[in-house]
C-alpha cells in the first residue's frame, strides 16, 4: 500500500513538473494563434489551483516544482551547449587533419625530383582517408607530431603593492610551427608560484590537444625544474606540486606519441606574449578596484593563499613570504649559527633586525643581533670574553685597553701589553692567553705554570676526538663532517 502511494505521488509530481515546464515554455513564446492561448490557459489555471492547494496543505509545493522545472531547463541548455561544443571540436579536429594532410602532400610535391614530376606530376595524388584525428593519417600511417608550447608567468611586484598576478599562455602548433590554437587566461592567487603556473599551463595545453583529437605531440618548455620533475630526474617534495605533476602524467598516457624537450627561452614561441598580455590586462583592471578590498597572495614556500596583510616583504628585494614560513626559516638558520637571508631561490639579501621584529621573538632577535655582529667582525679579529658567565663578543679594536694599567697589576715590572677589559662585564683579561687577567705573572710564566687547558676546554677537546670533529685553522670553530667531501671553507 505504501509503495503504491509513493508511486502515485511520484507520478503526480512528474505530471505537475511537466505542466509547469510547458506553461513556462509557452509563456516565453509569442502568441501566434488563439489555440495556443487556449492551450496555455488550462496550465495556468492548474498552476493556480495547485498553488491554492499547496498553501492549504502545508507546503511550498509550487516553489519546489518551479525549482525542478528550472533544473530541467538548465540541464537541457547544458546538454545543448555540450553537443555544440563537441560538434565544434570535431570540426576543428577535421580541419587540423586536413591541414596536416595538405602540408604533408605539399611537402612531398616540393621534394619530388623534376624528372619524376615531369613524368608523373599530373597523376600524383594522395586522397585523405577517414582518419581518427590529426595525429594519424587516413591510411593508418603515423604523421608528424604536433607541437605544444606553454608558459606560466607571474607579475613582478608593483611599488607600494603586494599583489601578484598570475597568467598562463598555451600555443598548439602544427608540425610546421603554424599556430593552430592559442589559450591565454588568468590564474587565481593560490597558484602564483612559478612551478604551479607552469604545470597548470601544461595541463591546459594537454587537455586542449586531447579535445582536438591530437594523438602525437611534442612539448617544449624552458623551465628546467619542471622538466626534471616530469622526466623523473628530480623528486617532487611539495605535496601540491606533486598532485599537479600526477595530473600531467595521467594526461601523457592518452597520447600515442609524447615527448618533452627543454629549450632556451628565446626558442619558446608565442606563449610569452600570450601570458604577458593577460597580466597587463589584470594590472589595468586592478586600477578600477577599490584599494580597501582585501586581497590574497600565495606564499611560494607553503603554497597557501594568505591575506596580503599577513605577508612579509624582505627589505631590498621585495620577495614576499608568509610570517609563519619566515619565522621557521629564520629560526632554523639562527640556531645553526647562520645569519638568515631571503628564502627566495638565488637571492642572497640578508634580513635585518628591525623588519624581523614582526615575526621573531625577543630571544631570537637577540641571537640574530649576535649573529650580525659575528658576521661583521673578521675571523682573525674576533675576541670573546674568557669569563664563563659573560662570553661577550668583541673585536680587537673594541676590547678596551685600560687607562691605568698599574691598577690591575701589583707588580710594576709585569708586562701589561695584553691587558684588555671586556666591553660588557668590564672584567680584565689577557688577550694573548685568552684567559682572565693574570696580575701576578707574565704571559710566559702563566703558560709555563698552566700547560694544560682549562677543564671545560679539555672536555671539549675530548668530545671532539670522540666525535671526530676538526677545528678550523682560521676561526678555531669546531666542525663536524655530516656528508659530502672533506673540503672545508670557513
Amino acid at each position: 500500500m505504501a509503495a503504491r502511494s509513493a508511486e502515485s505521488d511520484l507520478d503526480l509530481a512528474f505530471r505537475l513538473q511537466m505542466e509547469e515546464a510547458m506553461a513556462a515554455s509557452l509563456a516565453l513564446l509569442p502568441s501566434s494563434s488563439a489555440s495556443a492561448s487556449a492551450a496555455a490557459a488550462p496550465s495556468s489555471s492548474s498552476a493556480v489551483a495547485i498553488a491554492g492547494k499547496g498553501e492549504g496543505d502545508g507546503g511550498d509545493l509550487v516553489f519546489v516544482l518551479g525549482l525542478q522545472a528550472l533544473e530541467l531547463e538548465r540541464f537541457r541548455q547544458e546538454r545543448k551547449d555540450s553537443e555544440e561544443t563537441q560538434a565544434e571540436r570535431r570540426r576543428v579536429a577535421d580541419d587540423l587533419r586536413r591541414r596536416a594532410h595538405d602540408g604533408r602532400f605539399a611537402h612531398d610535391i616540393l621534394m619530388m625530383p623534376d624528372e619524376e614530376w615531369d613524368e608523373f606530376g599530373d597523376d600524383f595524388e594522395r586522397p585523405m582517408g577517414p582518419g581518427p584525428g590529426p595525429g594519424r593519417g587516413g591510411d593508418g600511417e603515423a604523421e608528424e607530431p604536433f607541437r605544444l608550447y606553454f608558459k606560466g608567468m607571474a607579475s613582478a611586484k608593483e611599488e607600494g603593492s603586494s599583489v601578484i598576478f598570475g597568467a598562463i599562455g598555451v600555443a598548439v602548433c602544427d608540425p610546421r610551427d603554424n599556430l593552430v590554437l592559442k589559450i591565454q587566461k588568468p590564474m587565481p592567487a593560490e597558484a602564483t608560484s612559478r612551478e604551479m603556473l607552469e604545470t597548470k599551463a601544461l595541463i591546459e595545453g594537454l587537455n586542449a590537444a586531447i579535445s582536438l583529437g591530437i594523438k602525437r605531440i611534442n612539448v617544449f618548455s624552458d623551465y628546467k625544474v619542471l622538466y626534471n620533475h616530469l622526466t623523473g630526474k628530480w623528486i617532487v617534495r611539495q605535496r601540491k606540486v606533486a598532485n599537479t605533476i600526477n595530473q600531467v602524467s595521467l594526461l601523457q598516457r592518452k597520447f600515442e606519441g609524447y615527448r618533452m624537450f627543454l629549450l632556451p627561452r628565446n626558442h619558446v614561441k608565442y606563449v610569452f606574449k600570450f601570458a604577458k598580455d593577460v597580466i597587463d590586462s589584470q594590472i589595468t583592471k586592478k586600477a578600477d578596484v577599490s584599494p580597501s578590498k582585501n586581497t590574497k597572495e600565495t606564499c611560494i614556500i607553503c603554497l597557501e593563499a594568505t591575506d596580503s596583510s599577513e605577508m612579509f616583504a624582505v627589505d631590498g628585494c621585495s620577495h614576499h613570504f608568509c610570517f609563519s614560513c619566515m619565522k621557521q626559516h629564520a629560526e632554523v638558520k639562527l640556531l645553526h649559527g647562520m645569519l638568515p637571508s631571503c628564502p627566495h631561490d638565488g637571492c642572497n639579501m640578508k634580513l635585518n633586525v628591525e623588519s624581523s621584529r614582526k615575526f621573531l621573538s625577543p630571544k631570537l632577535l637577540e641571537i640574530m643581533t649576535q649573529r650580525i655582529k659575528e658576521e661583521s667582525i673578521p675571523a682573525a679579529e674576533k675576541v670573546y670574553c674568557p669569563n664563563p658567565k659573560c662570553s661577550a663578543l668583541m673585536s680587537l679594536d673594541e676590547a678596551m685597553r685600560p687607562q691605568q694599567e698599574s691598577s690591575f697589576s701589583k707588580k710594576p715590572f709585569v708586562d701589561t701589553s695584553g691587558l684588555r677589559v671586556c666591553i660588557k662585564c668590564n672584567g680584565p683579561f689577557c688577550i694573548k692567553c685568552k684567559v682572565l687577567w693574570h696580575d701576578q705573572m707574565s704571559c710566559y710564566d702563566y703558560k709555563r705554570l698552566h700547560p694544560h687547558p682549562r677543564p671545560e676546554d679539555a672536555k671539549l677537546q675530548s668530545l671532539a676526538r670522540q666525535k671526530l670533529w676538526r677545528q678550523c685553522t682560521k676561526c678555531n670553530n669546531m666542525i663536524e663532517l655530516a656528508e659530502g667531501c672533506f673540503h672545508m671553507t670557513c
